[in-house]
């Protein structure tokens, strides 16, 4: 009888209130996509490339042209060279290059640490190679890292710390400090580190992008996951890169060739012509900070505790002054009483703990008349 490798996995929180959402007609704050249109360039360029006929395999490393414009955001927004042939992957999203890197480390039996509340795709990864799952936890309202009990977690058998920042769904951010006590704590191991940077262009408050790129004891271990869907807003494109040292790299690929190969050639060439353009990806922190800060005002006075948000399109917001309601059950209520779609933390961890924040993630990447429409009713159900 066929056994299930993921027994106690079902659909994910994500795909369920969307699906709740739309039944119901909420307004959508809980899956992360924007609801507006894409730059008309980028758009004309992709159906440039179906007209001129890039329908065929693309080389599967990537477009050398897309990586080498990758490696131009690297060089223009971090001042970190990359080399676009031997240290550069183009995935099919980053969901897939994060699964692949997993796939490419992790022996059955080994040890993979994670921060957690944490993306809800890194844990199903490492089992499915056979890997065991050891979560460090992070505490509200500011989610740092706890270094000292990850180092408690190292052994021998530890193959990957994964990392992400800025920090889905938390908001929060790594700084120079925490890489250092992560590069401490890999020192003289050979703990690779998986480090998730896809909102590498969203911080806010003047905070810059801490990238393991830029750190001279993490470069060599590490592989950095990034994604064009978050920054040009084409979730549905699902084109993501991964970067990493040229063995790594090497290593990586040889997964990704059997995994996926490569990934669709016409949104290859269109992000390679769109991205010659540097203004493509600048200002992007500006943008979503104005977005944030708009959500979070309209809420200021009311019974929802805003917690800190520095980075990502992602605010949380704590129900523990008017509700003591289990934050799925919260979640769905509102759907359907309030109409508004939210994201519970729950599911962003793997044991039920005590330490699970009252809390629920709401996506502000949206049209400013969805954030008011929304905010106003998440008012409304404080009376």
């Amino acid at each position: 009888m066929f056994s299930s490798k993921l027994p106690d996995v079902g659909t994910t929180i994500f795909s369920t209130m969307t699906a709740l959402a739309n039944e119901v007609g909420a307004v959508n704050l809980s899956q992360g996509f924007p609801d507006y249109e894409i730059d008309p360039i980028l758009a004309d360029h992709l159906a440039g490339a179906v007209h001129d006929g890039f329908h065929q395999y693309a080389p599967m490393p990537g477009l050398l042209s897309l990586r080498e414009a990758v490696a131009a955001k690297y060089s223009e927004m971090f001042n970190i060279s990359v080399d676009p042939v031997s240290e550069l992957t183009i995935t099919p999203g980053g969901t897939a290059a994060l699964a692949t890197a997993i796939a490419t480390v992790v022996r059955p039996g080994m040890d993979v640490i994670v921060f957690e509340p944490c993306y809800d795709s890194y844990g199903p990864a490492v089992r499915l190679s056979g890997g065991n799952v050891l979560p460090s936890v992070m505490l509200a309202p500011s989610y740092r890292p706890d270094w000292e009990h990850v180092r408690s977690l190292v052994s021998d058998r530890t193959a990957m710390i994964i990392v992400n920042s800025p920090h889905n769904p938390c908001g929060s951010t790594l700084t120079a400090e925490d890489l250092d006590s992560l590069a401490d704590i890999c020192d003289g191991t050979n703990i690779i580190v998986l480090s998730d940077e896809v909102y590498e262009l969203i911080t806010f408050d003047g905070m810059n992008h801490v990238s393991v790129l830029a750190h001279e004891r993490l470069r060599d271990r590490s592989y950095v996951i990034t994604s064009f869907g978050k920054t040009f807003h084409i979730t549905g494109w699902k084109v993501g890169a991964c970067v990493a040292a040229p063995l790594l790299t090497l290593e990586f690929r040889k997964a990704h060739q059997f995994i996926s190969f490569c990934v669709n050639t016409p949104a290859q060439v269109a992000l390679s012509a769109y991205m010659q353009n540097p203004e493509s990806y600048r200002g992007l922190s500006t943008y979503f900070q104005t977005k944030r800060d708009l959500f979070r005002g309209l809420l200021t006075d009311t019974l929802w505790t805003i917690r800190p948000c520095s980075g990502t399109y992602f605010q949380l917001l704590g129900y523990e002054q008017f509700s003591t309601e289990r934050d799925v059950d919260l979640a769905m209520r509102l759907t359907r009483e309030c109409g508004v779609a939210s994201i519970p933390i729950s599911p962003f961890v793997s044991q039920p703990h005590t330490h699970i924040d009252r809390a629920l993630r709401f996506c502000f990447a949206k049209k400013t008349e969805t954030l008011e429409r929304a905010a106003e009713r998440l008012r409304s159900v404080l009376g």
